[in-house]
Parts: structure tokens; C-alpha cells; sequence
């Protein structure tokens, strides 16, 4: 028996109609998150993925991969590897940061998303300019300034350290649990940055993250901290 769930166009179809001798499962949503990094985001969303998957087994599901690859690439991976899963994911959601990529790749993934979404799975381009650091931060402040990648680490040492969580580092497994009280924070910052750059490419978006849209969408399966 296949795994998939039903199609919409499929739902008012007479064979699909329950019938008194057949049960028609309801399967949960599918999510996949793939992403540049192998390290952080894996990290980040592996907690998200763990306790959602947990407390929501019939509703929704998540999926978490740590590509390796970058801006196109990373798409083209991203779209393998919902076509060789068994389940239909209803989102699929392309994780990247634009560090020095160049722009027509970094603008590139936006389009491919468009035009490979359809009724039955949507594709998303999650970047972050110039680095999912940026997502980090804006937990803590809001930030406007233009300024390179390496530059956010100290500061989220700052912020950490006031909090008394520590240095930040890249492979920081526990960045969820010590940044999830203040998400409503980093939403609300993220949002202001996104209407700054409104009618901007991702690749002139400096600062700024299309992270929020994710956590946003995944945060009502999330515990209040």
C-alpha cells in the first residue's frame, strides 16, 4: 500500500469517499527542511524536528537533511531528494545562507521555487543574508546594519554570555532550547527587516532572513518556554 496521502484534486472523487467497510487513513503533513550547512541548521531543526514529530505524529511530520550543498545545487538536491522519498511532502523548505555566493545563484533559488511549487508540494527559499547567525541574533536585538558574516558570532558571545549561555560556537547543538524564549522577539525583528527590503532580490536583502517564515509556520506545534 502506498504511503502517499491523497491528492486535493482526488478528495471529491466517489472511490474516495469513506465507505461503511473502508477506513481512509489520514495521513500528517510532511515537511522537508534541507539545508547548506551540515552543522547548525541540522542542529537547530533536528530539535524542532524531534519534538514536533514527537508530540504530533498524525499531523505532522518533519524531515531534516544537511545537504552539504549550496544555492542551486542545494534546490536541485533539495528537489531529489522529495522525489525519492515515499512520502508527498506538502512543504519543502531550501535552507541557505548567500555568504559570497554569487547573486544570480543566490536570486536563482527563489525562482526555481516558484516554478517547481504546484497544488501537491510547495517549495520555499529559506536564505539569509549574509548567514543564518543573522536569525540568531535578531533573538536578542534588531540589527539593520550591513556587516559581515564573522562579525555576528562575537556579538551572539555577547548576548549569550549576558544570559548566561555561554560562547556561541557553529557547532552548537543547543541553540533551540537557549534561543526559544525570546522566538516571538527574533519573529517580530525578522518581519522589520523583511519590510526594509521589500522589492529586493536576496541577494541585496543585507541584512536579512526568510527564517521566520519557517519558525513561524512550525511554532504552534512548539512548547511555550
Amino acid at each position: 500500500m502506498s504511503l502517499k496521502p491523497p491528492k486535493k484534486s482526488d478528495l471529491n472523487k466517489v472511490w474516495m469517499k469513506k465507505k461503511p467497510d473502508r477506513v481512509i487513513r489520514i495521513h500528517p503533513e510532511y515537511h522537508l527542511i534541507v539545508s547548506e550547512g551540515t552543522d547548525t541548521e541540522p542542529a537547530y531543526f533536528g530539535t524542532i524536528k524531534d519534538i514536533i514529530n514527537k508530540q504530533y505524529p498524525e499531523k505532522i511530520q518533519l524531515d531534516v537533511s544537511g545537504a552539504g550543498d549550496n544555492t542551486i545545487s542545494l534546490f536541485t538536491k533539495a528537489r531529489q531528494l522529495a522525489k525519492d522519498s515515499a512520502n508527498v511532502y506538502r512543504h519543502v523548505w531550501v535552507v541557505y545562507d548567500t555568504d559570497d555566493f554569487p547573486a544570480e545563484h543566490i536570486d536563482r533559488v527563489v525562482q526555481l521555487c516558484a516554478e517547481n511549487s504546484s497544488e501537491e508540494t510547495e517549495y520555499h527559499a529559506i536564505w539569509s543574508n549574509q548567514c543564518v547567525e543573522l536569525w540568531f541574533l535578531l533573538h536578542f536585538c534588531y540589527m539593520q546594519s550591513d556587516i559581515h558574516r564573522t562579525k555576528y558570532w562575537p556579538k551572539l558571545t555577547d548576548c549569550l554570555t549576558k544570559i548566561g549561555a555561554g560562547e556561541y560556537k557553529k557547532n552548537r547543538t543547543d541553540m533551540y532550547q537557549v534561543l526559544r524564549p525570546f522566538m516571538d522577539v527574533a519573529i517580530v525583528n525578522a518581519k522589520r527587516l523583511d519590510e526594509v527590503n521589500k522589492g529586493k532580490p536576496p541577494s541585496k536583502a543585507a541584512p536579512g532572513t526568510k527564517v521566520y517564515e519557517l519558525v513561524g509556520m512550525l511554532k504552534p506545534y512548539l512548547p511555550e518556554e
